[in-house]
């Protein structure tokens, strides 16, 4: 009996493919565990976000750290997301010969509606297996901000946080790796209208 199994690629390959041309920017992949999941679409709300939170983070860090806005990082594993904002050690010039890798990272944050159980669960466990220390998914759905830290793996070989906290959009959060930097959420999160 023949089984069927999907082909799944390494980073080497992955890259290959778009110097080949046989993906283009405009198709909106990104690799995890070796497979190409096609990203979704992000709606106004989503952008207005991430527009947002990447202004305040320049803003706030300055040139004490590179502020990547949905550009890929490099993690084990064969996996190369694209997150929504990364923050990593260093200044543009370093990730000139290679996207960042997981020791290079203070923060990876996914901004979330239409994804979120994704990025609660997939996204979560690739961040965490790679050793990312703070991950923070900003939920729209609920309006509020989920800082998930300190990974680690269970006794049945899965990788999550240990710590979940939650702050709402009329607080502050101190920036990992940068704690007299204090982001205010209610700069990011869209001012809900009432209809």
């Amino acid at each position: 009996m023949n089984v069927v199994t999907p082909k799944r690629f390494t980073i080497d390959e992955y890259h290959r493919l778009i110097e080949l041309e046989f993906l283009k920017e405009s198709d909106r992949i990104e690799l995890i565990r070796g497979e190409l999941i096609q990203m979704v679409a992000k709606g106004t709300t989503h952008t207005f976000c991430t527009t947002r939170l990447c202004r305040q983070l320049d803003r706030l860090l300055g040139d004490r750290a590179v502020v990547r806005c949905q550009e890929p990082i490099i993690l084990p594993l064969d996996s190369e997301p694209e997150p929504d904002v990364a923050i990593a050690r260093g200044n543009e010039t370093d990730y000139l010969p290679h996207h960042p890798y997981p020791e290079d990272i203070f923060l990876v944050i996914e901004i979330s509606d239409s994804t979120l159980n994704y990025d609660q669960t997939t996204k979560l466990e690739v961040y965490a297996e790679a050793g990312i220390f703070d991950y923070w998914i900003v939920n729209l759905n609920i309006r509020q901000l989920e800082h998930y830290s300190q990974p680690y793996q269970n006794a049945q070989g899965k990788f999550n946080y240990l710590s979940k906290q939650i702050s709402l959009p009329h607080q502050s959060v101190a920036i990992p790796g940068f704690e007299d930097a204090l982001l205010d959420l209610s700069r990011i999160f869209p001012t809900v209208v009432s209809k």
